[in-house]
């Protein structure tokens, strides 16, 4: 079996031959993620139960084409071309640089788009409550969160010391993430040390440097890239044994130690929500970009004792999922 053939199967999707489709007028969603097939579950279970929901059953009455650039955004232009040239009937495009891929290779097909930034800044939308054009989606301004995680992080170390912050250079996200928690850090007089890991010979390098300057914490920037690589992440701060910070839920479930952010299953069940309704035709740009009101810190007991961090108890009071 292709790969191709095999992420289509994906979520229950029959791949059946497209002629079929095509003669049935059966709807196409072209769904692209930066992500891999295994790191993008907790966004596309969610989505296709949202669908299901709406009485759009994969293999049924509506297909999906799944692209993955595994973690390589350099793919995605590529990859939005395809789906483009298929001639899908809406466009899901499930992290920044897949949004703007997509939004770049069509101003026509409809986009639902899931970002981590500003869309408005991102040139996605007009604005959130008239988004115009093809697109719409949700915004969870995951790049805004990083002077909580940082709180959330120094809540737990023993003693005063460096933390680093590891960012993925290649992002175009990571200038203002990076401005972002050196103006927390500068609040606070914490001592930060910044990192560059685009690729996973960079990760370990990182790691390595990390124990050379004996550095306190870490906390991981927002990156597609890192999800992709969540389990070496996870591995070498057990290894080297580092308090981490990480973006998301999975990280922790995992056996990371921490995370806060938005809550993903909401925000999985949105996008299908307005992808169903596009389907039965409303206009992307008649409805309003969705802001995540719900976020969700995430501890793994066990990894703190592991680690020999001692947890404050009101910390883990705040915890909306505590993993023992």
């Amino acid at each position: 079996m292709r790969r191709r053939d095999f992420v289509t199967l994906l979520g229950g999707a029959v791949a059946w031959p497209f002629a079929l489709f095509a003669q049935q007028a059966v709807p196409v969603v072209g769904y692209l993620s930066g992500r891999s097939v295994n790191s993008e579950a907790p966004l596309r279970t969610p989505f296709l139960k949202a669908l299901e929901s709406a009485d759009f059953i994969v293999g049924q009455n509506v297909v999906i084409d799944y692209r993955f650039s595994e973690g390589r955004d350099e793919r995605l232009p590529v990859l939005a071309a395809e789906l483009v040239q298929r001639q899908v009937t809406i466009l899901v495009a499930t992290d920044r640089p897949s949004a703007l891929a997509a939004k770049a290779a069509t101003n026509t097909i409809p986009l639902v788009f899931h970002s981590g930034d500003d869309p408005v800044r991102s040139g996605l939308v007009q604005s959130f409550n008239s988004p115009g054009g093809n697109a719409t989606g949700i915004s969870v301004l995951n790049n805004q969160l990083g002077p909580k995680r940082l709180s959330l992080l120094r809540e737990i170390i023993p003693q005063p010391g460096v933390i680093a912050f590891v960012v993925n250079q290649n992002s175009t996200s990571t200038p203002a993430q990076l401005q972002e928690m050196k103006e927390a850090a500068q609040a606070v007089a914490q001592p930060l040390l910044i990192l560059n890991a685009a690729i996973e010979s960079e990760i370990d390098e990182a790691f390595a440097t990390m124990s050379r300057e004996k550095v306190v914490a870490v906390v991981f920037g927002a990156s597609v890239f890192y999800q992709v690589v969540a389990d070496r992440l996870i591995a070498l701060a057990a290894r080297h044994r580092i308090p981490a910070l990480y973006e998301w839920r999975e990280f922790v479930v995992a056996g990371g130690l921490m995370s806060y952010n938005a809550n993903r299953a909401e925000s999985g069940r949105q996008v299908g929500t307005y992808a169903a309704q596009i389907l039965k035709g409303a206009k992307p740009g008649d409805l309003p970009v969705v802001q995540s009101s719900s976020f969700e810190f995430v501890f793994n007991l066990r990894t703190a004792r592991a680690l020999g961090v001692a947890v404050p108890p009101m910390l883990l009071a705040r915890a909306d999922e505590v993993i023992e």
